[in-house]
């Protein structure tokens, strides 16, 4: 089975005491965290000690997806002065930014591996699938299977046609919902709360988790505008929402 957790929910930056995007996923003992951003490291120490991380993968290099690698790497470099023994982790991301993706590999604690979008990346225990979404950098949705079931992660992007088909069916949707429904997120890259619901309507995906939330506003009203489209069960992301699929 498939175990996924949120750490970070927060677009942009984290709220007091959070962390804005990262998420864990877990299976057959081997864990990956997919993005780490502001808060992500303090708040995944109590779930998972970051020596335990088998990898980790990164969507792109805007600051609220990326702002913990330092300290993580800095962990694992303490964790080993003080006697944990762990393997190099490698940290997979895309190659359009040189100057971010070198800071990946450090001495050799973590270590850089450039994927392209149509990449089948064999991670432990998972497949991997990318997708470029629509965002002002460089962004890619991730789709992770095992097993014959799929997690979908949007990462940040605008509503795109391509990623229906490349949600299809998919057991969690891990959707951007970072605007409301009477907005219009496109020219920032983000998908609204009925963009969302669209999604898991036509992708027929069977549950569907908001998240890279707003700061502002009553959260609930983006699960409610959801709802006006997508039949299924939907949940607003917070730290420690954990699925078991």
């Amino acid at each position: 089975m498939m175990k996924i957790t949120v750490i970070g929910p927060w677009g942009g930056y984290p709220k007091a005491n959070e962390a804005s995007a990262g998420y864990l996923l877990e299976h057959e003992d081997f864990r990956v965290l997919v993005d780490c951003g502001s808060g992500v490291l303090s708040k995944l120490q109590t779930i998972v000690q970051p020596e335990m991380l088998n990898a980790l993968v990164i969507s792109h290099y805007h600051s609220d997806h990326i702002a913990d690698i330092g300290v993580l790497q800095h962990a694992r470099l303490i964790q080993g002065f003080l006697g944990k023994e762990m393997d190099c982790l490698p940290i997979y991301a895309h190659p359009f930014n040189q100057q971010e993706f070198s800071k990946l590999t450090y001495k050799n604690i973590t270590k850089g591996i450039s994927y392209q979008e149509n990449d089948v990346l064999e991670i432990g225990p998972f497949t991997l699938r990318f997708i470029r979404t629509k965002h002002p950098v460089e962004c890619f949705a991730m789709r992770f299977e095992a097993e014959g079931t799929a997690v979908v992660y949007t990462a940040d992007t605008a509503f795109i046609e391509e990623l229906i088909p490349f949600s299809n069916h998919a057991d969690l949707l891990l959707c951007e919902c970072n605007f409301y429904g009477h907005q219009d997120g496109a020219g920032a890259g983000h998908m609204t709360s009925r963009h969302a619901g669209k999604l898991a309507k036509e992708a027929n995906v069977k549950q569907l988790v908001l998240t890279h939330l707003p700061h502002y506003g009553k959260l609930e009203q983006l699960q409610e505008e959801a709802a006006e489209i997508y039949s299924g069960p939907i949940q607003l992301a917070h730290f420690g929402l954990s699925f078991t699929i």
